[in-house]
């Protein structure tokens, strides 16, 4: 449901852009599939121009497939391109705040040090972020349930489960 997701998509982006998360791009990928094809134009349209919608070609290599990932997936990058959080079904509902909390933590994180792509005056905003969200996504269950979110940290590689 384009209406549906788009909404909570530009209600977030614009929730994060007023805690002080800005210069966040946020892409949709459309699936490569003939149906999702015909409907891009409604995807397009039922987004922000805050939020680009990319159009696989149909004759590229699927981009879900290359990410190891769904169409439903959200994929979340840190400011240097890393893989940070890559979250399926059902942590990709919008309507919880596994996405919220991950986009934070990724956004907050400075992995390697002093970093020029850093907003300046976000430490103390990000110390009250990257703790309260951190606690959230510790407490998850960690009862294994077929469906899971990834968090990638270098080379370690730690599951959080949740219901």
């Amino acid at each position: 449901c384009f209406s549906t997701f788009s909404t909570r998509l530009e209600d977030l982006r614009v929730k994060l852009e007023n805690e002080g998360l800005v210069n966040i791009s946020y892409v949709v990928v459309n699936h490569q599939g003939t149906p999702s094809q015909h409907k891009f134009h409604l995807l397009k349209e039922s987004v922000s121009e805050y939020i680009t919608v990319y159009q696989q070609d149909e004759q590229q290599a699927d981009v879900w497939t290359t990410l190891n990932g769904s169409k439903d997936d959200f994929l979340i990058y840190d400011r240097c391109g890393r893989l940070v959080y890559h979250l399926g079904l059902p942590y990709s509902f919008l309507s919880f705040q596994y996405v919220e909390d991950s986009i934070k933590i990724a956004y907050c994180e400075n992995k390697c040090g002093n970093c020029s792509y850093t907003e300046p005056g976000i430490d103390d905003m990000c110390e009250n972020i990257t703790k309260n969200a951190g606690e959230k996504l510790a407490e998850i269950d960690p009862k294994p349930t077929g469906q899971h979110s990834h968090h990638h940290n270098g080379q370690r590689h730690r599951h959080h489960h949740h219901h």
